[in-house]
């Protein structure tokens, strides 16, 4: 979805008169800048000051003022009461993420702060370029909205996902064929998908270009969060999923304490290079090939050698920053790849082989898991945390495709949850405790043709995955392979993405050069938030209940 991150600037290139501008944000809209511009690309634009559009601000009535913002009732109440009385600006250039519905639209129309629009536009990018081919809309609340038996507000929800899977569509300019998993214990997915190509129908029809888009070679699937309950509970053992597993890390942000005792913090993004290189990594190879890689790194970005004059000085002083950053950023890893091994070497290597062993239903020699109950057994009896426990028992029910009542009772009084068992009977509300037989596999079934899972209305007009393997399977890269002219498959998860399955939609399309895999959902799931959500499902609205983890309060 890189193309999504260029609009960003390009809206506020709209004004050509070289004046200095202010950018009104809202939440969404701030979140979605940050992920794709920096400080200098704003001040690049002429734009000087950033402000919040719910705080109160000093009116600027001399500088023209960019409004970027959802098209929610909130947003366009605040925007008309900015130009009520006295306006806070000399004009307004309007942007909405996506489509504007006519009632609002004609509620600015009628008021006062029409006479100030320039320009009122819509752009549709709702959703967060969280990296390269992973995909946000910023909407953890989705999950509750969309799966708890009490939702008031299913259908709303469902409709404004769909509204900015269109949005994602058409910054991509595809028409994909929209498919979901029949036979589903729930039928969100169904409705959501069925949704998304009714918009992306009137969409196209909409466009302003004169010739009607005919449907891409693309797909788009839409899965309900219970096609693999098991992927979001194990603990991974790549550097990504295993930092944001075992570390308090906040907004993509690692704190951590400096050599000297100073109190730091990184950015986990893609602005990191080496972060990129190692994310998708097993632990244990992060630490054998940072230096390397730290290497490969800075001879790329090394001068060739040649005499030194006062130019080629200058042009190396101009660079010390970018090595300086590289510098900053291997002891950032090596900090972080530390952080995580103690963690493991605490108690999470002795989970991981109970975790594997139930999962796999087979242990490390390939010998089958006959006594699912002794494998769990260690765990139960052992000091691990609340949480570890709670996701063994899962994984141990998920494997048995359900347990009994009474053995589902005494499971909980092992575990000690006896007023919290909701983390493990919510399931229920998303079609589960049955294991999958689907798995993230759908990638690689989805390029090789083989899902048997319906089109909403029609498959794409060709589909190439000819060449397609397993991203299991080792793949030798071809002539062919140097450059990508297949299809795209979107996979959107109804209820939260794991870090495992964004990994598996990388290494998909490594190993299949003919399809590139994008993958996302509401919002990026790690074990204990999916739990916390799993067990809000029952709560009432606006309670939060918190089980205090004890492996991350030391």
């Amino acid at each position: 979805c890189s193309p999504g991150a260029c609009h960003g600037c390009l809206l506020f290139r709209t004004i050509s008169s070289g004046h200095f501008q202010v950018l009104i944000l809202d939440q969404f809209t701030t979140r979605l800048l940050s992920s794709c511009c920096k400080l200098s690309d704003l001040m690049s634009e002429r734009i000087t000051i950033v402000e919040d559009l719910f705080k109160s601000r000093e009116p600027i009535p001399e500088m023209k003022a960019i409004y970027f913002m959802t098209p929610t009732a909130k947003c366009v109440d605040a925007f008309i009461a900015d130009f009520k009385n006295k306006p806070k600006y000399k004009a307004a250039y309007v942007y909405f993420t996506d489509y504007c519905p006519d009632s609002l639209f004609s509620k600015m129309k009628t008021s006062s702060c029409s006479k100030y629009i320039r320009v009122c536009k819509e752009i549709n990018i709702s959703f967060l370029p969280q990296e390269a081919q992973v995909f946000t809309f910023d909407n953890p609340g989705a999950f509750r909205s969309v799966y708890s038996p009490d939702s008031k507000d299913r259908i709303k929800t469902l409709e404004s996902l769909a509204d900015q899977i269109v949005t994602l569509c058409a910054t991509l300019d595809e028409f994909p064929g929209v498919r979901y998993k029949k036979d589903s214990p729930v039928q969100h997915a169904k409705d959501l998908a069925e949704l998304v190509d009714q918009k992306l129908a009137k969409y196209y029809e909409m466009d302003d270009t004169t010739k009607k888009k005919e449907k891409t070679p693309a797909q788009l699937l839409i899965l309900d969060r219970a096609f693999d309950p098991m992927s979001p509970i194990l603990h991974e053992l790549t550097y990504q999923a295993m930092a944001y597993d075992l570390l308090p890390i906040k907004n993509d942000t690692y704190r951590y304490k400096a050599k000297d005792g100073s109190a730091k913090e990184a950015l986990l993004n893609d602005s990191d290079e080496l972060w990129v290189r190692l994310r998708h990594m097993h632990i244990a190879e992060v630490t054998e090939k940072m230096p390397k890689l730290v290497k490969e790194i800075s001879a790329s970005k090394k001068e060739p050698d040649s005499k030194v004059t006062i130019g080629t000085l200058a042009q190396i002083m101009k660079k010390m920053p970018s090595f300086r950053k590289q510098v900053a950023q291997k002891s950032v890893h090596v900090s972080l790849a530390e952080d995580c091994m103690t963690r493991y070497q605490k108690n999470v290597d002795r989970l991981c082989r109970v975790e594997q062993d139930l999962a796999v239903g087979s242990d490390v020699e390939g010998l089958k898991v006959k006594d699912p109950m002794r494998t769990l057994l260690p765990v139960l009896i052992h000091d691990h945390s609340t949480y570890d426990k709670i996701r063994a028992v899962l994984l141990y029910i998920f494997s048995l495709n359900g347990t009994t009542e009474e053995n589902l009772n005494k499971l909980i009084q092992h575990v000690k949850i006896e007023g919290e068992s909701e983390y493990i009977l919510n399931w229920k509300d998303l079609g589960v405790p049955i294991i999958s037989s689907v798995g993230i596999s759908v990638g690689d079934d989805a390029v090789d043709n083989k899902l048997d899972w319906p089109h909403v209305s029609g498959a794409p007009t060709a589909w190439n995955g000819s060449r397609a393997v397993s991203a299991r399977q080792k793949h030798k890269a071809s002539a062919q392979d140097d450059y990508r002219s297949g299809s795209r498959l979107i996979i959107f998860i109804l209820g939260g993405v794991c870090y495992s399955e964004v990994r598996s939609a990388y290494e998909v399309t490594q190993a299949i050069k003919s399809c590139e895999v994008i993958i996302g959902s509401s919002h990026i799931l790690t074990p204990i938030s999916l739990l916390e959500d799993i067990r809000s499902l029952s709560a009432p609205p606006m309670q939060h209940l918190t089980i205090i983890d004890e492996s991350t309060a030391s």
